[in-house]
């Protein structure tokens, strides 16, 4: 769901952002199986290091935001050089957007590819200095329901007190950012809902491709490069790796409980995106662990928001 940009300019970057578990890496590993298209991954160039070092046309500033930028081992990984890339930024005006192109333009031309994309959680935020700095940019913004974004965040990392109202409170953010920024860049930003590219992978990227200004490629769907999947290829119909398993997942994964305190918290965000609330009646037991988590969830979701 989301704007066709049709008159997307086919050189400007891709950007794909979104909360956590929501289908941003299987986006990035199906765009990067583009023969144009390389993508980064976790920079978070923009999140991490936009405007925090100063004015970039001081040596000294521009220095400690190379320092710092490096130290993280997503940008490492790009194999810059850093010579090159100093010349290239004094070439023009040194600004952060410009900065961030180099690297990424360089990761690009090293790989083989025309363009270049990143893939960076909750970039969302930076929509408004993105397209400022980078109007030919596209967006990407990957959201899923959050019953599975929550699901799938617990069954990766130890439970800690307040963890759903945490978690809920990013996805709530994210989820406002994507209806805001699509409507206020229309053209420019496309929403994709997890369950829609996973249950109709193909219409979903060819909607993509033409909302980024590329032409489609059956290899995306089949993400030849991806490693983990060859098994996968070799045995599914079509060679296509895209599975709706995960879909609804949190009904096994995740209490009754737990799923009533994410909808009371959600339902505002969750309607426009047609991810309808399930009806539940709590047993005595099971109201008593959803009030004993509702403090605790409230107030930890109030600062992830």
């Amino acid at each position: 769901m989301g704007e066709q940009g049709t008159d997307a300019a086919a050189s400007g970057p891709i950007y794909i952002g979104g909360a956590g578990r929501s289908g941003k890496t299987l986006v990035r590993w199906m765009l990067a199986s583009h023969s144009r298209i390389a993508v980064s991954r976790r920079t978070a160039m923009w999140t991490e290091f936009y405007g925090r070092f100063g004015d970039l046309a001081d040596p000294d500033n521009l220095e400690r935001c190379l320092r710092a930028m490096l130290e993280r081992r997503h940008i490492a990984e790009l194999g810059t050089d850093l010579e090159q890339l100093r010349r290239d930024l004094l070439a023009g005006t040194p600004t952060y957007a410009r900065l961030f192109t180099l690297f990424h333009e360089q990761y690009a031309t090293r790989v083989g590819k025309a363009r270049w994309g990143d893939q960076t959680g909750l970039a969302e935020g930076y929509a408004a200095e993105i397209f400022a700095q980078q109007p030919q940019a596209r967006f990407l913004h990957l959201i899923r329901d959050p019953r599975d974004v929550v699901g799938a965040r617990l069954e990766r990392s130890p439970r800690r007190p307040g963890a759903v109202g945490r978690i809920t409170g990013i996805w709530r953010s994210s989820a406002a950012s994507a209806l805001r920024n699509r409507r206020r860049y229309t053209g420019r930003y496309h929403v994709i809902r997890y369950e829609d590219l996973v249950a109709s992978p193909e219409a979903t990227m060819r909607a993509v491709c033409a909302f980024i200004g590329e032409e489609f490629q059956p290899a995306m769907l089949r993400m030849d490069d991806v490693g983990r999947y060859d098994a996968v290829r070799a045995a599914s119909v079509g060679g296509a790796p895209i599975s709706t398993e995960f879909v609804g997942r949190y009904r096994r994964s995740i209490s009754r409980a737990d799923v009533a305190l994410i909808q009371s918290l959600a339902e505002r965000e969750m309607i426009p995106f047609g991810y309808l609330v399930d009806p539940i009646r709590l047993s005595p037991a099971e109201r008593i662990r959803y009030a004993a988590g509702w403090p605790l969830s409230v107030a930890r979701m109030g600062r992830s928001a």
